[in-house]
């Protein structure tokens, strides 16, 4: 795509129809351009908002082949797809972004780490196994990591003691080292067709320790600038290394020896940069627009320090969602409500999220938490 192309007719297709893919989608409506959603449940959170959706499955060729054939550009809200019939049409010259061959590298944990590690990113000791040898030889307490098809938590487990590994996950997998934490860190960012690349601010991250999902997200994080600086350097290097184009949610740990660890990185728009939205001159969903049509990417300036906390299903609550507290939840000022539409809750499951701003950020904390209390998304069963 050049300046020349005509972007008043411009046809964008995103496989997933989750709540990134919506707002994605929204964003890309704002700019003008026709959305197509590939999703296997009509009426999913993106075809909401969008022109048109595809209805079928992540791994279904034919619907991926019609995806891609239909729209001028392709890109994804989720990593769990078929990859092979993309690589077929993406070496045919269509527009899939990032590539699937990118995808494919980071559908895989163990290879994504791998490559990093050769090119010179600092990542956690790790090791692939096949056997309980394995593992204790590499020396306990350690993390098991599923090499695919973990996401939020699952596909990961803390194997303590020997008497842990009668637990342990039963497909192919590797171990890493406990880093000792001091921060979990993340950043996103953009990397266009051109290779322009921007770089959000770093945030803080802050996890539900019941299920491991990413629970509070602070922009920006509590660190020196020292600290910042080196932590987005790893970041852009680790993209550059992928030649990867679009968006891109680079987790990062921060050890109490003050060393920076990139953990993995998620090839589209990231749970960690939600706040970017309401907190940012251009939102990561814009972002991802303008990278993979290869626009100019937009500034990431912070324009006012942000909480940002997950609304997820309450424990002991399924089926039709039903939001307490919103009432009171919006008294509290410079707090934006997000609610994905997705039909049913789940314990755990992501059903939306807020953002609060403040020009103080631990005021913007206690006001986010405050609204945390206040905020709950049940369901029509209890179980």
């Amino acid at each position: 795509m050049d300046k020349n192309f005509n972007y008043s007719s411009l046809k964008l297709g995103i496989i997933g129809g989750g709540q990134l893919g919506k707002i994605m989608s929204q964003k890309a409506k704002k700019m003008g351009f026709h959305v197509t959603i590939l999703d296997p449940t009509i009426n999913c959170p993106a075809a909401q908002v969008s022109d048109r959706q595809i209805v079928g499955g992540f791994y279904d060729k034919e619907k991926l082949t019609q995806l891609v054939k239909e729209c001028d550009v392709t890109t994804f809200e989720l990593e769990h797809i078929d990859t092979q019939v993309l690589k077929e049409l993406y070496d045919k010259d269509y527009r899939i972004f990032p590539s699937p061959y990118v995808m494919e590298l980071i559908q895989d944990k163990y290879e994504q780490k791998k490559l990093l590690d050769e090119k010179g990113i600092p990542v956690p000791k790790y090791k692939s196994v096949q056997t309980k040898e394995d593992l204790i030889s590499f020396g306990l307490p350690v993390i098991q990591k599923a090499k695919k098809g973990g996401y939020d938590g699952k596909g990961v487990m803390l194997l303590k003691t020997e008497e842990d590994l009668e637990n342990c996950i039963k497909v192919e997998s590797f171990i890493e080292e406990l880093v000792d934490i001091d921060k979990e860190l993340a950043i996103i960012v953009a990397r266009n067709i051109e290779g322009q690349i921007a770089a959000y601010p770093v945030v803080e991250m802050l996890f539900d320790e019941r299920v491991n999902i990413c629970d509070i997200v602070m922009a920006p994080a509590r660190i020196s600038e020292e600290i910042e600086k080196k932590a987005k350097e790893i970041a852009i290097k680790s993209i550059e290394v992928l030649d990867g184009v679009g968006i891109f949610g680079v987790e990062m740990f921060l050890t109490k020896q003050g060393r920076i660890l990139l953990n993995e990185i998620a090839p589209r728009p990231h749970n960690s940069g939600h706040y970017t939205f309401e907190s940012c001159a251009t939102s990561q969903f814009e972002q991802i627009i303008r990278a993979v049509t290869n626009l100019p990417l937009g500034s990431t300036k912070l324009i006012s320090p942000s909480v940002m906390v997950n609304l997820l299903g309450e424990e002991g609550y399924e089926g039709e969602p039903f939001i307490e507290g919103i009432h009171d939840a919006l008294e509290i000022p410079e707090l934006s409500f997000h609610f994905y539409g997705k039909k049913e809750t789940k314990p755990f499951r992501k059903m939306g999220h807020i953002t609060v701003l403040d020009e103080n950020l631990d005021v913007a904390l206690k006001k986010a938490l405050k609204a945390k209390d206040i905020l709950k998304i049940k369901g029509s069963k209890k179980i």
